[in-house]
C-alpha cells in the first residue's frame, strides 16, 4: 500500500486528506494528476472542499481509496492515563455531523495572554 496527501488552506485553516493505493505512482506524476483534476474542477464541485473533490475523482478513476471518517471501523482514544483509554463512538449518521469542518477563532492579546 503507498499513501498520499493533499493539503489545502492557507495561515490561519489548514485541511489535508489522506489517500491509499494500491500501485505506486511516482510523487511528479501524482502531482501532476492532482493539478489536472484541480484544473478541471475549479470551482464546479459538489463536496466541501477542493481536496474532496480532487479526492472523488482519484477514487473514482485512478484507484485511490480516501482515507475519510466514514470508512472507520474503530477509533480508540490513547492516553498515559488509564481512565482516558476507550473505545470512541463513530457516528456514521450524516445528520448529526456539525455544519463547520473547523472553527478559527481570533483570540485579541494583552501582554501576550489571551483576554
Amino acid at each position: 500500500m503507498f499513501f498520499y496527501e493533499l493539503r489545502e488552506g492557507d495561515d490561519d485553516i489548514f485541511a489535508d486528506l489522506l489517500l491509499v493505493r494500491e500501485e505506486e505512482m511516482d510523487a511528479d506524476e501524482f502531482f501532476e494528476l492532482v493539478q489536472s483534476i484541480r484544473r478541471s474542477l475549479q470551482d464546479n464541485f459538489d463536496q466541501d472542499t477542493l481536496i474532496e473533490a480532487i479526492a472523488v475523482e482519484l477514487e473514482r478513476d485512478h484507484g485511490f481509496i480516501p482515507i475519510t471518517d466514514d470508512r472507520l471501523s474503530a477509533s480508540v482514544n490513547v492516553s498515559k492515563v488509564d481512565d482516558d483509554n476507550y473505545l470512541a463512538e463513530i457516528d456514521t449518521d450524516e445528520d448529526d455531523l456539525p455544519d463547520y469542518r473547523g472553527i478559527f477563532v481570533d483570540l485579541p492579546r494583552e501582554g501576550g495572554k489571551p483576554n
